[in-house]
Order: C-alpha cells, then sequence, then structure tokens
C-alpha cells in the first residue's frame, strides 16, 4: 500500500472517529412517541416474542442484523495485532455490508484468543443478530470455531475462508471456459494452508458429505505449506493438515511447490509473495491460470506471468485486472441467507453463490473473468441466488 493511501487513511479515521454510528429511523419529540418506543408500549412486542420467539425477525432488527467478530489473531497482512487494532478493519467490513447490502453490521472485537471463549461468546450474542460473520481468526482454530457454532440457530460465517473461496471458484469457472478446459480436467496446486486455501480446496473439490446439488469438482488438488507438498510421509502436519490428504494430493506426491507445479493446470496462491518463480510458470500446462492472491505482493508479479506463459492472471489486487475480492460474495451471501432466515450458510448456497458470480460475465475473457468489486448487479444476483439455495 503506498504511503498516499497510509496517510489518507489516517487522516480519515481521525477526522470521524471510527467509520460507523448509530441512527435510529424513529424521532422522539414528545411524551407519545416516548411512550410508544419505550415504556409502557414496548411491554407490547416484548411480551408477543416471548410468547411467540420467532417474531424477533418481525420487531426488531435482528433480521438484519450482522455481529462482526474478530479476536485480532490474523488481521490482513498484519498479523496477531489485537482486538483493538483489529477496530478499524472489523469497523469497514461493517460499513461494507450496510452500503452494499443493506444490512446493519456491528463489530465485536473481543480480549480472547482462546477457542472456547470464542465459541461461548458467539452464542451468547446469537439472540440478537441475525447472523455472525467471522473475521481474522488465525487457523486452525477458525476451523473449529465456525464448526461448532454451526448448530446456534443463525449463520455463522468465516468470510476468510468461504468469501475467498467462492469468488475464487466463480473466477475458476470462467477461467476455465477461456482456456477450453473443463474443471473436471484441471490439476490444481494451492499454496497456502491457513483458512483461504482450505476452503477453496474443500469448495473446488466439493468435499461436504452433507452436499446435495449438483457439483463439478476439479480433477485433483496439491496443497502446499512453507515446508513443500502436504504428504502422507510428513511428520509436522496439524490435525487440519494431515485431514486434507483425505481428498488431496491422492498419488502422494512429495517435494517442493516447484515439483508440484509441474504440469499443473492452476495455481492459486494464498501464502505470501514472490514464492513462484517464472520458471515454475513455464513448467506447468500450456496456458496455465495463475491466482496469485497474495496481498500486497503477489505470489508472483502479474507481468512476470504473462511473460512466462500464464494466460489468465488473477490477484487480490485492485490495480490489477481479476480482482479476487471478498466483497463480491459476503453482503450477497449474508443478504440471501438473512431474507430466507437460513439456521446456517451450507455448501449448496456457496456454490450458488460462485455460480451467480460467473454469471455475471457472460462472455469472460483472460481480462475479465469477475465481475468488478462495486458492481452494482452482484449483491442482488448472489443474495437471489442464496435465497433459492437455502
Amino acid at each position: 500500500m503506498s504511503h498516499s493511501y497510509q496517510d489518507k487513511a489516517r487522516a480519515l479515521h481521525k477526522k470521524y472517529q471510527g467509520k460507523i454510528e448509530l441512527t435510529s429511523p424513529i424521532t422522539v419529540s414528545s411524551i407519545e412517541d416516548l411512550a410508544t418506543v419505550y415504556s409502557p408500549g414496548v411491554a407490547a412486542p416484548a411480551q408477543d416474542i416471548a410468547d411467540h420467539p420467532h417474531m424477533v425477525y418481525d420487531y426488531t432488527l435482528k433480521g438484519r442484523t450482522i455481529a462482526v467478530v474478530s479476536d485480532g489473531s490474523a488481521v490482513l497482512g498484519l498479523g496477531n495485532i489485537g482486538p483493538e487494532a483489529a477496530l478499524p478493519v472489523m469497523e469497514g467490513k461493517a460499513m461494507l455490508f450496510k452500503q452494499c447490502a443493506g444490512l446493519d453490521a456491528f463489530p465485536l472485537c473481543i480480549n480472547t484468543q482462546d477457542t472456547e471463549e470464542i465459541i461461548t461468546f458467539v452464542k451468547q450474542i446469537a439472540p440478537t443478530f441475525g447472523g455472525v460473520n467471522l473475521e481474522d481468526i488465525s487457523a486452525p482454530r477458525c476451523f473449529e470455531i465456525e464448526e461448532r457454532l454451526q448448530d446456534i440457530g443463525i449463520p455463522v460465517f468465516h468470510d476468510d475462508q468461504h468469501g475467498t473461496a467462492i469468488v475464487t471458484l466463480a473466477g475458476l469457472i470462467n477461467a476455465s471456459k477461456v482456456v477450453g478446459i473443463p474443471l473436471s480436467e484441471m490439476n490444481v496446486v494451492i499454496q497456502g494452508v491457513g483458512a483461504a486455501g482450505v476452503a477453496i480446496a474443500k469448495l473446488l473439490l466439493c468435499h461436504d458429505q452433507s452436499f446435495d446439488g449438483v457439483c463439478h469438482p476439479v480433477k485433483s488438488i496439491i496443497m502446499c505449506d512453507r515446508q513443500g507438498i502436504v504428504h502422507r510421509g510428513r511428520t509436522d502436519l496439524n490435525s487440519m493438515k494431515a485431514s486434507l490428504l483425505e481428498y488431496t494430493n491422492t498419488e502422494n506426491k512429495t517435494g517442493t511447490l516447484a515439483d508440484a507445479l509441474q504440469g499443473a493446470h492452476v495455481f492459486i496462491g494464498v501464502s505470501q509473495g514472490n514464492t513462484v518463480t517464472e520458471d515454475m510458470v513455464r513448467s506447468m500446462a500450456d496456458n496455465p491460470i495463475i491466482f496469485a492472491m497474495a496481498n500486497p505482493t503477489p505470489e508472483i508479479a502479474p507481468e512476470l506471468a504473462h511473460q512466462a506463459g500464464a494466460a489468465i492472471v488473477s490477484t487480490g489486487r485492485s490495480d490489477y485486472p481479476n480482482q479476487v475480492n471478498n466483497i463480491l460474495a459476503f453482503p450477497g451471501v449474508f443478504k440471501g441467507a438473512l431474507s430466507a432466515q437460513a439456521t446456517r450458510i451450507t455448501t449448496k448456497m456457496k456454490y450458488a453463490a460462485a455460480y451467480a458470480l460467473a454469471d455475471l460475465v457472460p462472455e469472460p475473457s483472460a481480462t475479465s473473468i469477475l465481475p468488478k468489486p462495486l458492481d452494482p448487479r452482484v449483491v442482488d444476483a448472489v443474495a437471489q441466488a442464496v435465497h433459492l439455495a437455502a
């Protein structure tokens, strides 16, 4: 990020003391108004909800309000900077929910990084919110936290995982059309075995036994971390990495990232900058697809990837074509889920969101495989698809 944006951000945040505020659609200007919005009148809707709990969606903000929950342990590229430092980022997320989807959202940055305490906290705030967006919680804790919160009656969605996966799948659907290789024939290498990498692998392979929709999985996936290929012979794998071997690297290939990329059709990077070389790209199959999404420095610069023969290059940056940006997913996903009063966000809903995004680019090209991040069509298209899937 350039110094000009850093300076502008500091000035903006200081001027407004943040980016969101609470407002009310009602003005209290008389005793009658006061008696209606508060005591004694408010006792009537309160009693109605006590008698019929589902009426909370009719009478309160619950059905349109998201909690953006973070422990500050994995914030952007800054790492474990804590809850106070995470607050500007979560405010930004809340602001985007409002601007893009018309949903009210509030940042809740909590002073614990204990898995059990976070799970308990989210369960305890569930009566107030229609959904929970988990944000910037480090792996592997984020997987267990989200999984154990799927039965609390409202959608709980870790955007770092599934938002990235949805947009990546949408981009790959259209990239496959451009290069003329079906998803079912694609050998994929994913570098980065954190929240995003794992979720992308699961979605690309349709690894969900409860999924009852139509799925078009890729042919194969090999996962790589800093030590190279994730394979069965390694003794340093955590439980999440080990579980990936149930459905990735089925041939138990070993070696480095360079070894994994030989003959691959697709590289997906959600790791760190400058880890892929031009020679690695040249070793891939003809017309390879590169999703180099590390920010702010991609795994390989798009110019170098193209020089080495890449047919399509996508990054997480706004100054290059084909930006993979979670804003294409999370506002519409939550809008659709809340409108359907869904209790969770399922794999079927994620697939629906991805294909809705892909369909917004009816004639994809090497420089246009995804809608632009602020395309006004995106939220409603995704929301409608998610609502129907729910």
